[in-house]
């Protein structure tokens, strides 16, 4: 009999997918019977059958390698890192389009959160945090829901918070990261500045509109009152483990008073 560890990988991402094997089989353009005997470890499947059964069952890049590795293929993938030479180019990209989007804040984070890259908006926004949260490698997680970063900012902290808890969450249900896990665990265990906890922090009513459509971040900045909605971009079809880990996020303006008040920053 044949046997790999490939099987019950791919088994545990098949169940987190809620799929069954004769739905994977059909999707797969394969057989219930097949995919029953790769899970057992019956039969070994092919590099091009793992790809395949990755492919449809969503896995993450880097996973995708773990279950090459598993059945005792090569990783198919690259791990590249930001700062090698080949990367200069996409660097470049991701400078040229942070700062493109300015006065507004975007910055670029990897699959920990960890800031790779922000423009002056983002800067703008942590004026004042504590040089210990603003040493690097900056988090985004950390600096948002610190007590001492922008947490006692946020005017609807109660709300914000709850919405990146559960972005995390979803995150760790679907790829397997011990550091995500442990990066939750952190910032969820934070304590909640006193004014959040007593009034919920519930926003202005100049966000009310907005936040029929998107729940929006309010936040103040030097007296003011900001009201933004956060969009996050992926790269399509990455080939690379590091470029299939970042995300851009950019803070869109949510109302006129936010936009004439960046526009009057950044000029």
């Amino acid at each position: 009999m044949t046997t790999t560890r490939v099987g019950p990988l791919l088994r545990a991402w098949r169940e987190r997918r809620g799929l069954s094997q004769l739905e994977l089989a059909g999707r797969a353009d394969s057989s219930s019977r097949h995919i029953s005997f790769i899970e057992t470890g019956r039969s070994r499947p092919s590099e091009e059958m793992i790809l395949r059964l990755a492919d449809h069952l969503d896995v993450p890049v880097r996973e995708r390698n773990s279950l090459l590795l598993a059945a005792g293929y090569a990783p198919h993938y690259a791990h590249t890192a930001l700062d090698d030479p080949s990367m200069e180019t996409l660097r470049e990209g991701i400078r040229q389009l942070l700062t493109g989007y300015e006065p507004y804040p975007a910055l670029v984070v990897d699959a920990t959160y960890t800031v790779v890259a922000a423009n002056a908006g983002i800067t703008m926004l942590l004026d004042g945090l504590p040089e210990h949260l603003l040493t690097p490698p900056l988090n985004a997680m950390r600096l948002t829901l610190h007590p001492e970063g922008l947490a006692p900012r946020i005017r609807n902290l109660a709300q914000w918070r709850g919405h990146l808890l559960h972005q995390m969450e979803r995150q760790i249900a679907l790829a397997r990261s011990e550091p995500l896990r442990a990066l939750y665990e952190e910032v969820a265990a934070y304590p909640v500045p006193e004014r959040a906890a007593a009034d919920g922090q519930q926003p202005d009513d100049s966000a009310a509109a907005v936040a029929r459509i998107a729940l929006p971040l309010v936040i103040e900045h030097d007296g003011h009152v900001l009201s933004f909605v956060s969009s996050i971009a992926t790269f399509n079809t990455p080939m690379d483990v590091t470029v299939a880990e970042l995300a851009i996020e950019t803070l869109l303006p949510a109302d006129p008073a936010t936009v004439k008040y960046l526009r009057t920053l950044g000029s």
